[in-house]
Parts: C-alpha cells; structure tokens; sequence
C-alpha cells in the first residue's frame, strides 16, 4: 500500500516499480471513485488470522508479485475460500507452484468475492500520437477471441460512453438474457467516465499511466465493481 498522503502512481514510481500491484491498482480506482470489493494485503500465512478478521467469506487469495503479470496463469488466484485454514492451505500451495516459487513475493491479497453478474472489460492506453483512450468490451470469450470492444479517445462524455457501449456485438446480453438479470447501464457508464471522462483516471495520471485494464468488472442489475486491476507505469 502507498504511504500516507502519496498517491499510489508515486509511491510505485519513488519504489522503482514499472506497474501498480494490484492492491495499489485498487486504491487507485477507489480514489476515483469505482468500487472495489473489501481487501486486506497479508505478508504470509502467519498474519491471515489477523487480517481474515472482520472480512466476509467466501475469499479469494491473489499472489502480489512484481514478477508475475498473469496470476491466473501462474496458479496464484484461489478462489470461494471459506475459513482461514482454507486460505492459509492456498498460500502454502502457491509458494509451492513451479512459476511462483522463484518470485518475489509481496504478499497475498485476501479479499471478499464480488456478487455475481455480468462480467466486461474497461480499460485505456496511451497513444504516442492522439494521447490517452478509454476501452469497453464484453468479458470471457467476448474479448478474448471475439475481440468485441469499443473505444474511444479521452476525455469522454456521457453520450461517448452510451455509443460506446451500443457499438458491442454482445450489447444485447447486457440487456438480460435466458433468465439473466440485466446489467446496469448507468453504472457502467459511470465506470467509464471516471475512467476516461473529463476528470477521469486516464486524464489525470496522462503522464504515468501507459495501460490500464479492469478485468474483469462484475455488474449486477444495481452496481459495479472492479474485481482486478492493472496498471503499466511508462
């Protein structure tokens, strides 16, 4: 975590660090404004009877390590924990897997799993020539092989973020459907302008921030929030 009174972008550059973790990442977005589930960072095994304390169950446990970009892949993301012998367990088997050991460990984010809902994708990137962009796609399949996302240039305004969002392949699943309950138009609209708006994350770190990626962002028929967050320094 940052130090007080620094923002998470400079605690990370005065570190030496050439991406946010994802605890940071989190804070960063919970400054703007974008909801993040309730986390707490533990060292090791031995402070998550301290730190699991007050959280509400299920967890999932997430490796933090500058070494390691895609936790998924590496065995690092354990999920639907229900006690503190079940995380401690996660932690000791992923200080075991082959693509974590070498690493270096930060520690072990331990947070509360966000409800169910519609998953996408909202992100930016940082154009040498027309400056930073705000992108939005469906998640899963949708944007892993579908490449079914939308984007525009920053700043946007509420209008930029409806088009956006009617330009997806996919729009009308968001809309509800076979039973599923619609996602909330308005509060992904509001994720991506305090993403890429006027004043939004991307407008005001131009300078730090190359890439960013909320993947995914779970939104149910009333909210949003942000499960994961990256964030590339450059």
């Amino acid at each position: 975590m940052s130090k007080a009174n620094e923002n998470p972008v400079t605690a990370a550059r005065n570190a030496g660090r050439s991406a946010l973790d994802e605890s940071a990442g989190k804070e960063l977005l919970a400054a703007h404004g974008i909801s993040v589930p309730q986390s707490r960072v533990a060292k090791g095994a031995a402070e998550v009877d301290a730190v699991m304390d007050g959280l509400k169950t299920p967890v999932v446990v997430k490796v933090m390590s500058p070494d390691i970009l895609h936790k998924s892949d590496a065995g690092g993301v354990k999920i639907n924990l229900q006690t503190v012998a079940d995380v401690k367990a996660a932690i000791a088997g992923m200080l075991e897997a082959p693509k974590i050991k070498g690493a270096r460990i930060d520690g072990f984010l331990i947070e509360e799993m966000a409800p169910a809902g519609h998953e996408l994708v909202i992100g930016g990137l940082r154009d040498p020539q027309f400056g930073p962009l705000v992108m939005v796609g469906l998640g899963g399949i949708f944007v892993e092989i579908l490449k079914d996302v939308s984007f525009r240039l920053c700043p946007i305004a509420r209008i930029d973020a409806e088009e956006m969002l009617a330009e997806l392949k996919g729009a009308a699943i968001l809309k509800g459907a076979r039973g599923t309950k619609p996602a909330s138009m308005d509060a992904i609209i509001d994720v991506l302008l305090k993403v890429g708006g006027d004043n939004g994350l991307l407008m005001q770190h131009t300078a730090d921030i190359s890439e960013a990626d909320i993947n995914p962002l779970i939104v149910s028929d009333t909210a949003a929030v942000a499960v994961d967050a990256r964030f590339i320094l450059g």
